[in-house]
């Protein structure tokens, strides 16, 4: 990344703020922060005070705007999308808008801007939808997939992922605010199990997958599971009060007991990427690489599941608990 010009969609957010200090101690040109929000804008602006960081109002559902941030841009990192279930099933329209069309913008504007790289962000809620969330964000990994058959030189390519600890809605800081009040920790089914990684973890994959140079693939990291309650638990008993417990209070709409981060339909074209990662290829170019194909039939977070013990380093290497 040193002296590129990298553009980040929806940057104002815990990914865009982890991966701009990454950037920043990789010695990139020029950090650009594409994003709605003013407040959270001028917050980042004061937390980083650096140079190298421009800042730009603006909406990835506009062309003219996203057209005018990429321009002399090398790289994208594409994070802004809707990603709140309940609110994506009760506005449908705007997450179509948000996560498909602006998928859409971002590889147009890419194209006519003669942008290297454009990595988008996925999640494992792409795998076998059940969402509006998920179905966009599968919807979108189509795009950037295909856009490589465009007659261009930028290459496009995703990175999908799990939950990311602390991050902005995610089900830790909510846990530990319903701790910190004297309240029950709420979970919605005790059957439920998540993938978990750290915000440093999951900026490292953004980098793997921009440095691979591999158009077309999809990358996904090998990442760690453990039931909800488990996790709920492990908080509770480490820093809440006697007599506090663990609820249910029933699903939601939308959501999985289990979440697959590779399907039973993908996983034939899925191969190993070095020691930590796994990589989606359809387009045969990973074989020709001498990579060896995965062993397994699906990649299901209902497997190989943490115990309390190991959520608990886990939470402590997260900065959550001592």
């Amino acid at each position: 990344m040193r002296d590129k010009v990298v553009l980040i969609t929806g940057g104002t957010g815990s990914w865009g703020n982890e991966l701009t200090k990454q950037l920043i101690e990789k010695d990139a040109k020029e950090i650009r922060i594409f994003s709605r929000g003013e407040l959270a804008q001028v917050t980042m602006q004061r937390k980083f005070n650096n140079p190298k960081l421009k800042f730009i109002i603006g909406d990835v559902r506009e062309s003219d705007a996203l057209d005018e941030a990429c321009k002399g841009v090398d790289i994208i990192f594409h994070l802004g999308a809707l990603k709140h279930v309940p609110v994506c099933e009760k506005f449908p329209w705007e997450a179509v808008r948000t996560n498909i069309e602006g998928t859409r913008k971002i590889i147009k504007a890419a194209i006519d801007n003669n942008v290297a790289k454009v990595l988008d962000v996925s999640s494992d809620k792409a795998v076998s939808p059940l969402n509006l969330y998920g179905m966009t964000k599968a919807v979108g990994e189509k795009l950037i997939i295909q856009a490589n058959e465009l007659q261009s030189n930028t290459k496009f390519m995703c990175v999908r992922g799990g939950n990311v600890l602390g991050s902005n809605g995610s089900v830790v800081p909510y846990f530990i605010g319903q701790i910190n009040s004297g309240q029950r920790v709420t979970i919605t089914d005790k059957r439920m199990t998540r993938y978990f990684l750290t915000l440093q973890e999951a900026i490292e994959l953004l980098f793997v997958a921009a440095e691979s140079d591999l158009p077309g693939v999809v990358f996904v990291m090998k990442m760690p599971a453990c039931t909800i309650e488990d996790l709920a638990w492990t908080l509770l008993l480490n820093i809440g009060s006697p007599g506090q417990d663990v609820i249910e209070t029933g699903i939601r709409q939308g959501e999985k007991i289990h979440e697959v981060l590779i399907s039973k339909e993908e996983a034939p074209y899925a191969y190993e990427w070095g020691e930590n990662y796994y990589a989606i290829d359809f387009n045969g170019s990973m074989k020709d690489l001498g990579a060896k194909k995965v062993d397994f039939v699906e990649y299901n977070s209902n497997t190989d599941l943490m115990n309390r013990e190991q959520i608990k380093r886990m939470l402590i290497k997260g900065g959550f608990i001592r």
